[in-house]
């Protein structure tokens, strides 16, 4: 069966929009059942660059969360948050996170 002009757009459409990449948005919580949030009395969220990651310590300028309940928007590409109360991020509290 041949198809006709019309068939054959149809079926071009229906290939972009199956194989496109849309973009969404979305709020993820982070943990388990327990969800993360903290305590401000007892830490911070740090949004730092890979220097500052690395190296566990704030640059200047860098923003600092301190709610407990902190909504972060990512930016496209490499992220990064420490824990900046002392010895803290020397512990492990941090994280790299890549947003494509």
């Amino acid at each position: 069966m041949a198809l006709g002009r019309g068939s054959a757009l149809v079926l071009l459409v229906c290939f972009f929009v199956l194989h496109s990449e849309l973009a969404h948005a979305a709020t993820y919580t982070v943990g388990d059942a327990g969800v993360f949030n903290y305590s401000p009395r007892a830490h911070n969220v740090v949004a730092v660059n890979k220097g500052g990651y690395d190296s566990c310590k704030t640059p200047a300028g860098s923003k600092v969360f301190r709610s407990g309940k902190d909504q972060i928007r990512l930016a496209r590409g490499q992220n990064y948050f420490i824990c900046n109360f002392v010895g803290h991020c020397e512990s492990g509290m941090k994280i790299a996170i890549n947003a494509a």
